[in-house]
């Protein structure tokens, strides 16, 4: 009988000093870009404003640099709850659904401003799919423009003629090929790597990526074409979500937005600081008028190719953009 008083003293005794003690949850967030990249540094800063928000009730555990999960490999961990939250690079789902190759069709927007034009006609459509998922939008936020890393001089498309190009989705592959250029697959991560290694030889990726990784070491131009700007998400599986309390959800939505706003301006900041810094290190240059002309017809193939896939939602997604 003792012992078991003793028992119940320390127990009541525990309940004592947990009381009014706040509940905390841990979240663990898989992501592909490295601590340096400006998405990563975002993200850091959205989950101190979740932790904040939320009185400390949902605590989030960041794992970049693909050390928890590989970046194809994230939607599903996400989906399937082996992870609460998760980042992927929008265009990577074109082969689940043809709404995400739009963020990959050459010259469909010229700058921030038509492209958040263009995310405001896709929003509703990438909501509705990942609420088909089992998962949620949380934000999202573009890449500077993206421009060719060469290491020879590129004055019309004939020059990228079975140049093996450095490329990181479905979309990204089917224009190479239309430049008649050889697709490699290469993570952000991987990249000074693969051109060290001869896997590639050239790539299309932003100025921030390029800069990140000292491009000037592996590759001499730099055409600062503005192609197109891919948009990261970062998105919750929907179960972990309403496992929230409301507080703790709440605080999930609102650092969400501020991340977005935040994350559009540290965009346009990291674009000139990063195209600056690629000026001086690099051969830099303007696409000539014909390869500008070139990649526009093929940007418009694909977008044929894109709205027959889509279907009537195409004109949908593109009406902000008329």
């Amino acid at each position: 009988m003792r012992t078991s008083y003793k028992n119940l003293l320390a127990a009541a005794t525990m309940a004592t000093l947990s009381f009014g003690a706040v509940a905390q949850t841990t979240w663990n967030m898989a992501t592909p870009y490295p601590e340096a990249e400006f998405h990563t540094r975002n993200i850091q800063q959205f989950v101190a404003d979740v932790e904040k928000l939320s009185g400390g009730e949902l605590k989030i555990t960041v794992h970049s640099a693909q050390s928890l999960f590989k970046h194809p490999e994230i939607p599903r961990a996400v989906r399937s709850g082996q992870v609460e939250i998760g980042e992927t690079l929008m265009a990577n789902l074109s082969n689940q659904n043809p709404i995400f190759q739009v963020d990959a069709i050459p010259f469909l927007v010229t700058g921030y401003d038509s492209a958040k034009k263009l995310w405001q006609g896709q929003r509703p459509f990438v909501e509705a799919y990942l609420k088909d998922q089992g998962m949620r939008l949380v934000y999202t936020v573009p890449w500077p423009g993206q421009g060719f890393y060469t290491k020879n001089e590129i004055n019309s498309i004939a020059d990228m003629a079975g140049i093996k190009f450095r490329t990181y989705n479905s979309t990204t592959e089917k224009m190479v090929s239309l430049m008649k250029g050889v697709p490699t697959t290469v993570e952000a991560v991987e990249i000074p790597q693969a051109f060290s290694a001869g896997i590639v030889d050239a790539m299309v990726t932003s100025a921030a990526t390029g800069a990140r990784t000292e491009a000037w070491t592996f590759s001499n131009y730099y055409y600062d074409t503005q192609a197109w700007m891919p948009k990261n998400m970062i998105y919750v599986n929907e179960a972990a979500f309403k496992r929230l309390s409301p507080k703790a959800q709440q605080a999930v939505i609102d650092a969400g937005k501020t991340a977005e706003t935040r994350g559009w301006k540290m965009s346009e900041e990291v674009f000139t600081e990063t195209t600056n810094i690629l000026k001086s290190k690099m051969k830099y240059r303007q696409p000539s008028e014909q390869l500008t002309k070139a990649l526009a017809q093929i940007g418009d193939v694909m977008s044929v190719t894109w709205a027959e896939a889509v279907g009537p939602n195409a004109e949908k997604i593109l009406a902000p953009l008329r």
